[in-house]
C-alpha cells in the first residue's frame, strides 16, 4: 500500500512537472547564444517599427536584442555581410534591388522571404494640383513650362520643386529629371520626418507641392493625390541608355515595384536557430503596418510603444513561428 501510494505521488509529480513545462513562458529556454541579435534601425518609422516588434519577440524568448543605427543600402554590402548586423527587416525592391544583388553574390547574407506589404515608391502630388496640371498623371504634363512652374517655389521659380527623399535612399531622381527632360528641381529632404511633415503644412494651405511617396504608408489614407504615370520601369531602363525615350540617358522610366524582404547574416541560422526560424516566420499586412505607423507619426506613441502592444496582442501567433 505505501509503494503504491509513493508510485501514485511520484505519478502525481512527474504529471506536474510536464505540465508546468508546458506552460512555461516562451523565455524560460535558454537562448542558443547570450550574444546579441542586432536588427538594424534606418531612418523611416516602418522599419523601424518592425525591427522593434521582431526584437520584442525574440526578447520574450530570452535573447538579448540590440537596435544599432545602421545605412539602408550599405548594411546589406557590409554590416550584414560581415556579421555587425544580424537582421534588417525591410529592403525594397524599389530602392535595394541592385544592392540586394551584390549582397546575396557575396553568400555571407540570406534573404529570409517576403514580409507581406507590396512596395511602391513614385513622384505623388495633391490632387488639388491636378487642376493647375490637368494633363496629370501622365509625366509628359509636367513637359509643360506652366505645370512646371505650378510646382515651383520661389527658390526653384520657374522649374517645379520635386522633395526627394534622403540621399541615403536613392531611387535615381535626379538621374531621372535629367534623362526625361523635366523642368524639375529636385531637392532631397533631410529626414523621413521633415519630408512628410511640409507635405502636411503644403496639404493644409494647398501649396503646391511634388514629393516621394512611397507604400506602405499611413499617407496614402490621409491625403487624397496620384503618382505620377512615367513609363514603366524595366531592368534594362537602368542599365542600357538606350532603353526608353531617351536614347542617351538611363533612367528615362518610372521606379521598380515589388517586394519588400527581410535579410539576414549567414550565421545566424547556426548561432541562433529559433531566432532564425522566428525571423523567417515573421510577416504583417500593409493595412496594419500602415495603422501603427500612423500611431506613431500621427498620434505621437512611441515606437516602443506601439511594438510592445502588438507583441502581447499577437503572442498565439509568435508563440507558434518558435515551435
Amino acid at each position: 500500500m505505501d509503494c503504491l501510494k509513493v508510485f501514485q505521488r511520484g505519478g502525481l509529480a512527474a504529471a506536474a512537472f510536464a505540465l508546468l513545462v508546458g506552460t512555461a513562458p516562451a523565455s524560460a529556454a535558454p537562448p542558443e547564444s547570450s550574444d546579441p541579435i542586432k536588427i538594424a534601425l534606418f531612418d523611416w518609422t516602418s522599419v523601424n517599427l518592425n525591427a522593434k516588434i521582431l526584437g520584442g519577440i525574440l526578447e520574450k524568448l530570452g535573447y538579448t536584442v540590440e537596435y544599432p543605427t545602421a545605412d539602408y543600402l550599405s548594411s546589406l554590402t557590409t554590416g550584414l555581410t560581415n556579421g555587425d548586423l544580424t537582421l534588417g527587416v525591410e529592403f525594397w525592391d524599389t530602392t535595394a534591388g541592385e544592392a540586394m544583388k551584390a549582397s546575396d553574390a557575396t553568400k555571407q547574407t540570406e534573404r529570409l522571404g517576403k514580409l507581406g506589404p507590396k512596395a511602391k515608391e513614385e513622384w505623388w502630388y495633391p490632387l488639388y494640383m491636378k487642376e493647375k496640371c490637368p494633363g496629370l498623371p501622365d509625366w509628359k504634363a509636367l513637359l509643360d513650362p506652366k505645370c512646371a512652374e505650378a510646382f515651383s517655389t520661389p527658390d526653384t521659380a520657374p522649374k517645379g520643386r520635386y522633395l526627394g527623399g534622403p540621399v541615403t535612399w536613392e531611387g535615381f531622381d535626379d538621374e531621372r529629371v535629367a534623362a526625361l527632360k523635366l523642368p524639375f528641381t529636385v531637392i532631397h529632404a533631410g529626414t523621413d520626418g521633415a519630408m512628410f511633415a511640409e507635405l502636411d503644412s503644403a496639404y493644409q494651405r494647398k501649396a503646391p507641392i511634388m514629393l516621394w511617396i512611397y507604400s506602405p504608408h499611413w499617407a496614402t489614407a490621409k491625403y487624397q493625390g496620384e503618382w505620377v504615370k512615367f513609363p514603366e520601369y524595366e531592368p534594362a531602363c537602368y542599365s542600357d541608355p538606350k532603353w526608353g525615350s531617351n536614347p542617351d540617358a538611363k533612367y528615362d522610366c518610372g521606379k521598380p515595384h515589388g517586394e519588400i524582404w527581410k535579410y539576414a547574416w549567414a550565421g545566424m541560422k547556426d548561432k541562433w536557430p529559433v531566432a532564425y526560424k522566428v525571423a523567417k516566420a515573421y510577416a504583417i499586412e500593409t493595412d496594419e503596418l500602415n495603422k501603427l505607423s500612423g500611431q506613431v507619426d500621427l498620434e505621437g506613441k512611441s515606437l516602443d510603444e506601439v511594438a510592445a502592444k502588438w507583441v502581447t496582442d499577437h503572442e498565439a501567433t509568435w508563440k507558434a513561428w518558435a515551435q
